[in-house]
């Protein structure tokens, strides 16, 4: 238990920092666009660039964002259970979150593999995009893995996180 939450910790640190990393890429990108577009001289293929940036920001945040418990979370009926209930309720939550999570890993990457075989390019810049659609694969596979290890956590009794 203790490598898979040293695991988890190491993915979601690495992705927090490969998000960042997108996000002043597409910040960077967008002001530069824009600025250039004030000279007639914007930059080709900035939207799909920016799309496929915003789709890893996106991806690689959601494990991290899972382990601090920083996700909207209604519990306007499990707030009034019991303690037992309720514990038993989230147990049964992240049991359901990491198959869930665990099969838009495995489309993802059936996807992915798909646009990689066909040789398929993005429409603008014609460049292969496939690395893209893995990479977001990967990121719902860090949070399938997030909620695996808050899933054990709750069968073990310890604190998550």
């Amino acid at each position: 238990m203790k490598f898979l939450e040293w695991l988890n910790a190491f993915l979601n640190k690495v992705l927090l920092v490969l998000g960042g990393i997108a996000v002043l890429a597409l910040m960077t990108l967008a002001t530069a666009n824009v600025v250039l577009r004030i000279f007639y001289a914007p930059i080709r293929g900035t939207y799909e660039i920016v799309s496929f940036l915003g789709a890893l920001v996106i991806a690689f945040a959601l494990g991290y964002t899972q382990k601090r418990k920083d996700n909207i979370i209604v519990d306007i009926l499990t707030e009034r259970f019991p303690e037992r209930l309720a514990r038993l309720v989230d147990t049964f939550a992240y049991l359901v979150m990491t198959i869930f999570f665990s099969i838009v890993t495995w489309q993802v990457f059936v996807w992915g593999a798909k646009i990689w075989r066909t040789g398929e390019l993005s429409e603008t810049l014609k460049v292969i995009y496939h690395p893209f659609i893995l990479a977001v694969g990967f990121g719902f596979g860090v949070l399938a893995l997030t909620t695996l290890t808050d899933f054990l956590n709750k069968i073990l009794n310890r604190k998550e996180g």
